[in-house]
């Protein structure tokens, strides 16, 4: 299947910070690679050079082929940023076709991608009058309204609700199926691992794993034993077998190898104890385990 982006070896530095050293990236036709670390980990970089924006001090970046920071290149792309900066006085239709015009279409693409985003009835509306959700379906609509090969989506789902959210993914997946590529950048674990067909985790500048979702929360031994409890993080940190605390509205999520052992110290410190499960790893413990850092909420 053709590639649609290629980075090989890939350093880069800020003065005498390594924010990238020597990764590898490469996303067939059809494919959605989340991008997955925590902060600091070297996400923002990478997608500053697969969009052109930052210069390639090192290594290998290329978009279907070609050099991104050439604006010929740069048509192959749609980019969804998590906070869309739009001029105020501008109406959607006129952002939309400024957009479809860089890209080298027409302005009669406007129209059937507005529809796409069901975003048709804001077309007369000027940027300064829209919501945050509403700007993030404005920016979709521009990033698609070329028809790229790669789409690049950091932090997209920002500003939507449950059922804007669901929407976005729905118009991007008939998108996948049509042989767009995508990388994600998330804070939403729970959304790489619906949507995402790999998950590339950054660590340090490096690529410390990539695989499936399924396939790296399958790395782990670790069970997930969660409970409604009266004791507090620090104690059960201190409990022998526990790996990562974590509080959940209500609900304590304790990662261990040992489900056995931390049930026998838990239910011996709270003997009221409710709500008890005892679940295999996800994603997101697996996230933990790898970077030794918990996922920003």
């Amino acid at each position: 299947m053709t590639e649609v982006l290629d980075i090989d070896g890939v350093h880069h530095r800020y003065g005498p910070h390594v924010a990238l050293d020597g990764v590898d990236l490469r996303v067939r036709a059809g494919e959605c690679v989340a991008l997955l670390g925590p902060n600091g980990a070297g996400k923002t970089t990478l997608i500053g050079l697969a969009t052109g924006l930052l210069a390639r001090q090192r290594g290998r970046v290329a978009v279907c082929g070609g050099d991104p920071r050439r604006a010929a290149t740069r048509r192959d792309l749609g980019v969804v940023q998590q906070t869309m900066g739009f001029p105020n006085t501008e109406t959607v239709g006129e952002l939309v076709r400024g957009a479809a015009v860089r890209a080298g279409r027409t302005a009669s693409a406007v129209g059937p991608v507005l529809a796409e985003i069901g975003v048709s009835d804001l077309r007369p509306r000027r940027a300064a009058k829209l919501s945050g959700g509403q700007r993030q379906r404005v920016g979709l609509a521009m990033a698609l309204v070329g028809d790229p090969a790669l789409l690049l989506l950091d932090e997209p789902t920002v500003g939507l609700d449950v059922t804007a959210r669901r929407a976005f993914w729905q118009i991007l997946a008939r998108r996948r199926d049509a042989g767009v590529g995508m990388v994600l950048t998330t804070h939403i674990v729970e959304e790489a691992a619906a949507v995402a067909d790999r998950v590339v985790v950054l660590h340090r500048g490096r690529v410390v794993a990539a695989d499936t979702p399924a396939g790296l929360a399958a790395l782990l031994p670790d069970r997930t034993v969660s409970a409604r409890t009266a004791v507090d993080e620090v104690t059960l940190r201190a409990l022998p077998g526990v790996r990562t605390v974590r509080r959940d509205g209500d609900r304590v999520q304790v990662g261990t190898t040992e489900p056995e052992q931390v049930l026998r110290g838990w239910l011996a410190l709270d003997r009221t104890l409710s709500g008890l499960r005892v679940e295999g790893a996800g994603l997101e413990q697996a996230l933990v385990s790898l970077t030794g850092e918990q996922v920003p909420a």
